[in-house]
């Protein structure tokens, strides 16, 4: 890179690409950009034949003058930080366990919008209950619901049917 940055030389381009060859994706790329670029092609060109972007390639530069190759490879990404306290995940657990009570939550089974919907009311959270899904799977809940039962079943019967017997007349 004539007359801009300069690249630290510790490592000859043959060098680098020769370590390229043993990389995948854009750390290979980052390597064969700054092979070329200490081959004497310009800045513009040696990201353009490695496929990346003129700023990426100088920010690649930055990254090994500054770390050496270990400053070539993807950084991990960051998460996201949890948006519900350890207080509030307790307290979302211990109301899907105990169940909604169709007269206080107007609901009979909860579903991830009702959830989104309490959650909002109680602890002035919004969620969409796409992401309320990661939320449930970190308490080990499963979208699974119990089978249905008929508030005025009758469970004797329903054994005498199992078994094979016959109604009463």
């Amino acid at each position: 890179m004539s007359g801009g940055l300069k690249i630290r030389d510790d490592l000859s381009s043959y060098e680098l690409r020769w370590l390229a060859r043993r990389e995948r994706g854009r750390t290979a790329a980052r390597m064969y950009a700054i092979a070329n670029a200490l081959d004497g092609m310009s800045r513009a060109e040696s990201a353009r034949v490695a496929g990346m972007e003129r700023q990426a390639l100088r920010d690649a530069v930055v990254r090994y003058n500054a770390e050496g190759i270990a400053g070539l490879h993807d950084r991990p990404k960051g998460r996201p930080e949890r948006r519900l306290t350890e207080g509030e995940e307790a307290t979302l657990a211990a109301v899907i366990l105990r169940g909604p009570d169709p007269d206080r939550d107007g609901v009979c089974a909860w579903t991830r919008a009702d959830l989104c919907r309490w959650m909002a009311t109680h602890f002035g959270k919004t969620y969409h209950p796409s992401s309320l899904t990661r939320v449930l799977r970190r308490l080990d809940f499963s979208r699974q619901k119990a089978r249905p039962v008929h508030p005025q079943g009758d469970a004797e019967a329903q054994r005498r049917f199992k078994k094979g017997g016959s109604a009463p007349p």
